[in-house]
């Protein structure tokens, strides 16, 4: 699958900034027949950063959402501001 299609938006709530700044976790919503490894692999090469791991779920609304968590030597708050969330 090509990267830019695996990720559809970035999420911007409450918990996904708290998962942003505690856990260095970024969270998407994602196409739903991409895997975690389709996830992984968008993220690592249209940001350039390193993912540890790739949690999927789908919401009752039908969409997939990804928890996406950075290697540690990457700041999740600093890729979504590259991204345009505050």
């Amino acid at each position: 699958m090509e990267p830019a299609k695996v990720l559809v938006r970035l999420i911007s709530t409450e918990k996904a900034h708290q998962l942003r700044l505690k856990h260095n976790v970024l969270t998407f919503i994602v196409d739903r027949r991409a895997t975690k490894r389709d996830v992984k692999e968008a993220v690592e090469r249209l940001y350039g950063v390193r993912v540890v791991k790739v949690n999927t779920l789908v919401t009752p609304e039908g969409e997939k959402k990804a928890y996406v968590r950075l290697a540690p030597e990457y700041d999740a708050s600093e890729i979504a501001a590259r991204i345009g969330v505050p």
